[in-house]
């Protein structure tokens, strides 16, 4: 059988697959200069889109200095919530990694942004801060607090538990705040749900039935092959990601470990979670974009938050290597966050999914918004050991198929 060659992206190079080695002309190639690894990459990216949310948060001047680019008619509505926004969803992504234990390259670092991530939150909920963050007023707020609650229960020890017990009791002041907010009848039900189960852990109280409530509901959306509705329709995009399962798994494990949840459920949901990874990897083009339909484009690589998850959780089904969805997210990465114009001079995130395109963002989406595509990096929260970032770089499967290699089918997932 003729051997097949993968270069392209599997060395963290965001590029087409490269013609074979034995190809005309490979020979005269110079050599590429040392790369960072991939888990290099991923930390200095990641850190790059943190640093301007929490060294604001740091001096109590996020408000001050956070540029809020929305749609022209929505800057007052977006100036509301933004900054709860920014702060969320960017501690959803950072979590794990704070929560590991790094290796003596990272510890120096990892301890600097533990603290700041600790600081970022003490300036949010402290009522006599200056970026006191909105958890009431309008809509919004309830879906960042349910962020904010994610990155909580995705880092129990340094988020919570490391925490002064002053700012503990404004931060469940803050989290129960946002009962007042009705959510929607679709995946906004499960933000009311995450911040219970974050209550339920570091409180050991919550609102029980509005975690019942939503699981039962998301069971009734949903659609198989695993994906759920986003309420009882479904929707081309990709909040099975962005909300719906990351969080279902999330809730249904904090409640069984609590006592409160029923196993065989959320057994049901990481099986249906482990097809939806399948599916997300052949999302992923051989170049490292993927199919551009939906809402919410400018979360950029937060899109694949969902197959992240699994494999942080150590659960990738047999059919993801670790090493192939490694290389997979890597490209994806690289597609979203490297192109010219996605940040601004100063730092902070402009829209776009690509660079910096406007068009693409809707009318609730805004600066903090964009700061989703945090969650795209959850298996920095794997140790430097796990077979995550020790295993050789694989084809993923679009960069297969459109090689010519013979792959296995596809098969729809059944209960």
């Amino acid at each position: 059988m003729k051997r097949r060659h993968f270069t392209g992206l599997l060395s963290g190079a965001a590029a087409l697959p490269l013609v074979g080695a034995g190809a005309p002309g490979a020979a005269a190639r110079p050599k590429p200069k040392p790369t960072l690894t991939d888990r290099q990459y991923w930390l200095q990216t990641l850190l790059r889109v943190a640093d301007p949310v929490l060294l604001a948060l740091e001096k109590r001047e996020l408000h001050a200095q956070m540029p809020v680019e929305s749609a022209a008619n929505e800057q007052a509505g977006r100036r509301k919530v933004s900054h709860l926004e920014a702060l969320g969803r960017l501690l959803a992504g950072l979590a794990p990694w704070l929560e590991t234990e790094a290796p003596p390259a990272e510890l120096a670092r990892q301890a600097r942004y533990r603290e700041l991530a600790r600081r970022g939150i003490a300036a949010g909920v402290d009522p006599a801060s200056p970026d006191f963050m909105n958890f009431t007023q309008e809509r919004q707020p309830v879906v960042d607090a349910a962020f904010l609650a994610h990155a909580l229960l995705r880092a129990p020890t340094q988020l919570w538990a490391q925490l002064p017990a002053a700012t503990q009791q404004q931060l469940v002041a803050a989290l129960l705040s946002t009962r007042v907010i009705k959510p929607g009848y679709n995946n906004w039900l499960l933000f009311s749900a995450i911040i219970e189960a974050a209550l339920l852990k570091f409180t050991g109280t919550c609102d029980e039935m509005r975690l019942d409530y939503a699981l039962r509901q998301h069971q009734a959306w949903y659609k198989g092959d695993g994906i759920y509705g986003d309420g009882p329709d479904f929707h081309w995009d990709y909040y099975n990601s962005y909300v719906i399962q990351p969080m279902l798994l999330t809730i249904t494990r904090t409640l069984v470990a609590a006592g409160k949840g029923d196993k065989a459920f959320a057994d049901k949901v990481l099986a249906r979670a482990q097809r939806y990874a399948v599916v997300q990897e052949r999302l992923i083009c051989a170049d490292g974009s993927f199919a551009t339909f939906g809402r919410s484009l400018a979360y950029r690589c937060g899109a694949f938050q969902l197959l992240g998850q699994v494999a942080l959780q150590g659960e990738l089904p047999p059919a993801l290597p670790p090493g192939q969805v490694r290389a997979a997210l890597t490209a994806v990465i690289h597609r979203t966050l490297d192109a010219p114009g996605t940040f601004d001079a100063a730092g902070w995130l402009r829209i776009g999914l690509c660079g910096h395109q406007p068009s693409i963002g809707e009318n609730y989406i805004s600066t903090g918004s964009l700061y989703l595509c945090a969650v795209g990096f959850l298996p920095l929260g794997l140790p430097v050991t796990n077979a995550f970032w020790t295993s050789a770089p694989l084809p993923w499967t679009s960069q297969k198929i459109w090689s010519g290699v013979d792959v296995p089918t596809d098969h729809a997932y059944k209960e």
